[in-house]
């Protein structure tokens, strides 16, 4: 090696030092700023802030353990959590310290391809750049932050690295390149299972290459089948193992000849294994969604999609878009015409066009995909700025004079370019998925459930239950198709004696299912399955046949209630999915619920905001244009024992409405008939509790449990 290379290398190694640490520090803003928040620790040491985080955890967790029971759904098998249980056994920190730091590491790791395919393409300067800016854009930094243990940690790093070897392997035709992006392919699906559209991206673009530009050549062909090989829907072990054989084919100069019957053999194994099946399941959930999900079972059953509920699946306007890739509209849309540059000047760089492509769907496919495009973006605003500062520095005679304009040009362009990213993070203080309240009642419920135990909440807090109650849960962050939200929602929002039959049945059903699934037997939606079982043929007849003497099938397990402060402002959101006829798929009247801690009090009038004021002299609630009676006025408060105590006036007997003053929680109510005797309110709210089919178990004012009785 000449001395140049070797400076070269060093300063290679250098820049992904400096861009590592920058990237890493920057996350410790968040630590800083909630150093002394003793609310989002339990036991001294920071929870995660992110809800899919507590599914990597658990799955960690129990292999550390060594104990796991049958059908709980943790994911001992996944890369998260064995990369996590791997650095729990080698590294001398906690488990939580882990998990808290590990996006930070991982996600920073990032500045590694960047810099690579920058020193390839002779650019250092502008790879360091691109490295600064992509590490802490906002959409990336929202997903790799300290806290935010989730796949994101590496879901950028792995195709960034793959760029990196369509790149080398296009500039410089080595047989090695093929083998090092077959690997890599592998090892993205290994950690990502979802990676399988931008791999059928890639692979789509290296085919319309070589078609357009390289027929002749071999190479880009022999490339095109390793990928393919490493696509197929087969365990990663066996990919690997193939992709192996046919490197050491490839290899044999002799085979050359064949090149096409191996590419026509990749296709063929790559549709035959249903190595294009995954990718339309994807395009059919993110971007042609539905608002409603049909069963495809004997009764036909049509739910609620969750899709129109997640925000990150929802269309986002232009700018939302260009800030969340690059921090500001002006420096997205100048990074959009550096790219375009770059590519003209090294056509190479096309090949980050499916990163970029993907990020663009978030146009219509929802926030969550702008992330994508975070990497290629960055490269694009720092090629411009250093090919404006040269050409700017060829402007002057005096070399000293260029040079300065060219470095007072790339400073302050750089800081113009990260300043509002550095801002969003300064601002963007996300709290921890629980509170240290809630996790103390959630580790008192730990005590006295056991492993096979249910516990009954909103899907949103499926994962943290589990992890810390370890208990199994209906519905969670993976497990919320609207058929399984469906019964869940109807327990929340309908009386007590609908909420705990049902709740027997769908656990009972639930498990049921998981048994026949392990021997292979058809499944149906347990509302299909149970309809049909208590023969009758509508749904809507079965679910009216809980207010009667039912048969209930026999209990296996104790099943709990977990009724959270926090849920009260997602409640409308909640009963959508059992505002729905399930045998038509039309929408139920839908019941009224406001929530407001933001109201003006006068001595005539109790303005509540977004049109609704309480007219104290009529006993009456304005609801925009429409005047309606009040039949009930509650205040609830507690005392210093933390004891519910409540004060109930009967307004008037045909009043339409109630209202609800939570004093503890300085939060008004206004419900209709329905919401006041849903199991939510009549249990959380107002600890109203039915001892044929509940008992307390732990009463605090952010959570109340209860235990099923039936």
């Amino acid at each position: 090696m000449n001395m140049n290379s070797w400076h070269v290398n060093v300063k290679v190694v250098f820049y992904i030092l400096i861009a590592f640490l920058f990237s890493f520090v920057v996350r410790l803003i968040w630590v800083y700023q909630f150093g002394e928040i003793e609310s989002f620790k339990f036991a001294g040491q920071f929870m995660i802030n992110t809800n899919d985080g507590y599914y990597w955890a658990e799955g960690a967790r129990d292999l550390l353990s060594g104990v796991h029971q049958k059908f709980d759904l943790s994911p001992i098998d996944q890369a998260p959590s064995l990369l996590t249980y791997l650095l729990a056994k080698i590294l001398p920190f906690s488990f939580e310290t882990i998990i808290f730091y590990m996006p930070s590491i991982l996600g920073s790791l990032i500045v590694i391809p960047i810099i690579l395919i920058a020193h390839n393409l002779k650019m250092l300067d502008v790879g360091l750049l691109a490295a600064l800016l992509a590490s802490i854009a906002v959409s990336y930094y929202n997903r790799t932050m300290v806290g935010y243990y989730d796949t994101d940690m590496l879901t950028i790093v792995f195709p960034v690295f793959l760029v990196w070897s369509l790149i080398l392997a296009f500039r410089t035709k080595e047989e090695k390149y093929l083998l090092l992006t077959a690997l890599e392919i592998i090892a993205y699906r290994w950690w990502y299972p979802q990676s399988y559209s931008l791999e059928f991206a890639f692979a789509g673009l290296i085919l319309l290459y070589a078609l357009v530009y390289e027929r002749k050549n071999g190479f880009y062909f022999q490339l095109l089948s390793m990928m393919l090989f490493a696509m197929m829907g087969l365990p990663s072990l066996a990919r690997i193992v193939l992709v192996v054989l046919v490197y050491l084919i490839i290899k044999q100069k002799k085979f050359f000849k064949y090149t096409w019957y191996l590419l026509g053999l990749a296709i063929i194994l790559f549709f035959v294994t249903g190595g294009f099946a995954p990718i339309w399941g994807q395009l059919k959930s993110f971007v042609f969604k539905d608002a409603i999900d049909v069963s495809r079972d004997a009764l036909s059953l049509h739910f609620f999609s969750v899709n129109q509920t997640i925000r990150e699946a929802g269309q986002i306007p232009f700018s939302i878009f260009a800030e969340r890739i690059s921090g500001h509209t002006i420096t997205f849309i100048v990074s959009v015409i550096g790219y375009l540059l770059m590519v003209w000047r090294y056509r190479v760089m096309l090949l980050g066009l499916p990163l970029l492509g993907l990020g663009f769907l978030a146009l219509f496919g929802g926030l969550r995909f702008t992330i994508y495009a975070v990497p290629i973006c960055a490269f694009g605003i720092a090629y411009l700025l250093f090919t404006l500062s040269a050409y700017t520095q060829g402007l002057f005679d005096n070399p000293k004079t260029g040079q300065l304009i060219k470095s007072l040009i790339v400073i302050l362009g750089s800081l113009a370019i990260l300043y509002p990213n550095i801002l969003h993070i300064i601002g963007y203080r996300v709290p921890t998925v629980f509170t240290k309240a809630e996790v103390e009642i959630l580790d008192k419920l730990k005590k006295i459930t056991n492993r096979e135990d249910y516990v009954v909440s909103w899907w949103d807090y499926g994962y943290p239950i589990r992890y810390y109650s370890d208990t199994k849960t209906l519905i969670d962050g993976a497990k919320h198709s609207g058929d399984v939200n469906f019964p869940v929602s109807y327990m929340l929002t309908n009386t007590e004696e609908r909420a705990s039959k049902l709740a027997r049945l769908e656990v009972e059903y639930t498990e049921q299912g998981f048994a026949k699934s392990e021997a292979n037997q058809s499944v149906m939606n347990n509302t299909a399955q149970m309809t049909l079982d208590y023969g009758l043929k509508d749904a809507n007849d079965f679910l009216e046949s809980l207010d009667t003497n039912i048969t209930l099938p026999s209990k296996t397990r104790d099943i709990y209630f977990y009724l959270p402060f926090r849920m009260l402002s997602i409640f409308p959101t909640v009963a959508q999915f059992s505002n729905v006829d399930v045998m038509s798929g039309k929408p139920m009247r839908e019941p009224f619920f406001f929530q407001s801690s933001r109201f003006q009090d006068s001595p005539t009038a109790l303005n509540l905001g977004q049109g609704v004021v309480l007219e104290k002299n009529r006993g009456t609630i304005k609801i925009g244009q429409q005047e309606v009676t009040i039949k009930y006025f509650i205040t609830t408060g507690y005392t210093k024992e933390k004891k519910l105590f409540k004060e109930e006036k009967l307004v008037n007997p045909q009043g339409q409405m109630s209202m609800i003053y939570m004093q503890a929680y300085n939060t008004f109510l206004v419900v209709d008939e329905a919401m006041l005797n849903s199991s939510y309110i009549q249990l959380f709210v107002l600890e109203r509790y039915d001892e044929r089919f509940f008992e307390p178990v732990i009463l605090e004012p952010a959570v109340k449990v209860y235990k099923v009785k039936m």
